[in-house]
């Protein structure tokens, strides 16, 4: 055999017997088939095989599945990042013609895709009160197709009733998507409250460090997974199989990174909500938070992002200088990771409310809490 051709075998020379804790990284496009009545192009390679890398190599459909054990799904497939899992589930769920609620503190790109590329697409997203209840029932058309919760909801951390959403959903045939980031996908159990699709940022918590841009979209039955399957071959979310790893990784210290961020995060937020600057804490653990009932029924903890805002007499140039004037906390719009982040939100749009550009919302990271308290505190000191 010539040496150019040796340098093209694909055919592996060392040994294949090695066992390790890690999964290894698979990268690659072509699936080599054992002959050509093999030969298949179907995007579920979890039920029948490999196919072709765009929908995913084996270091890909490993996190899917260790994320759908996690949160007991039917099958959980990994998309690019928390908006495609968003996309995703739009356009598995909504064509021409289609009605589509949307709680007010949804995240933001959800709403901005609702308003954008689905009302483009001829698909009506109703806003909602994101503490509506079972009173979305009254809402529900006969050709809305799509409910979407999010709990706690984005900045203002409204917790819904999912459950009492879900039977209204339900009684009228209606699927229900979950954007359950906060919770990890364990905090909250969408599947034990037949949530039809659980979505997630792996970005966030999964990931824990602020270095990768994944996201999961998990489907509760056959039928659910039945109804993303096609859609996700056709928008073709392919994901990096070296991302991938990293989630893997993550994985392994979930657990324990969560613990520690509830424990920090709960200590601040208890700081602040007894200080003379602040008005409120929009925290699930606190009495303060709207919705704080459903998160004792529902929830088995909390996590490491959550809002305040200041008193009336502070100003919103008052609050950008507060942030500005931090120093372990870093400013930015993401969350999850092991540094502590804070942002100030200007332009909150909800119902019958004017935050006046003092609402800030903070993620708790791996920081001494003491510390982050000094932080908060010296940066306070401007108020007096």
């Amino acid at each position: 055999m010539d040496w150019r051709t040796k340098l093209l075998n694909p055919d592996p020379q060392a040994r294949r017997d090695y066992v390790s804790l890690a999964t290894p990284v698979y990268r690659g496009s072509t699936v080599v088939f054992e002959n050509q009545a093999a030969v298949n192009d179907g995007w579920d390679q979890a039920e029948n095989g490999y196919s072709y890398g765009l929908y995913g190599t084996p270091t890909a459909l490993e996190l899917a599945a260790r994320i759908a054990y996690l949160e007991s799904a039917h099958r959980t497939l990994v998309v690019p990042g928390g908006q495609a899992a968003i996309a995703l589930v739009y356009m598995a769920y909504c064509q021409a013609g289609s009605h589509a609620l949307v709680p007010i503190s949804a995240y933001g790109p959800n709403k901005e895709m609702a308003e954008g590329l689905m009302r483009g697409f001829n698909v009506e997203v109703e806003p909602y009160d994101p503490l509506i209840g079972a009173g979305i029932s009254e809402l529900i058309k006969d050709n809305t197709t799509l409910i979407w919760c999010e709990s706690p909801g984005s900045v203002t951390m409204e917790i819904q009733d999912v459950p009492a959403i879900v039977k209204a959903a339900h009684t009228r045939g209606v699927s229900v998507a979950l954007d359950n980031t906060y919770a990890a996908g364990v905090l909250f159990d969408a599947f034990a409250f037949n949530v039809d699709v659980s979505v997630q940022a792996l970005t966030k918590y999964i990931g824990g460090h602020s270095d990768i841009l994944l996201g999961s979209v998990s489907a509760r039955d056959a039928n659910a997974y039945k109804a993303l399957g096609p859609v996700y071959r056709q928008l073709g979310l392919a994901v990096s199989p070296d991302d991938c790893s990293l989630a893997l990784r993550g994985l392994q210290t979930l657990a324990v990174r969560l613990s520690q961020l509830e424990q920090s995060t709960l200590q601040v937020a208890n700081w602040l909500s007894i200080h003379s600057s602040v008005d409120a804490v929009f925290h699930p653990a606190l009495p303060s938070c709207p919705g704080h009932d459903h998160w004792k029924r529902d929830f088995t903890g909390s996590a490491s992002v959550f809002s305040f805002e200041f008193k009336e007499h502070i100003t919103a140039q008052q609050a950008i200088s507060f942030i500005d004037s931090l120093t372990l906390f870093k400013i930015g719009l993401s969350w999850g990771g092991v540094t502590s982040l804070a942002v100030v939100y200007p332009d909150v749009d909800r119902p019958n409310k004017d935050y006046g550009g003092r609402l800030v919302r903070l993620n708790i990271g791996l920081e001494a809490a003491d510390d982050l308290i000094s932080d908060l505190d010296s940066a306070m000191q401007a108020f007096n």
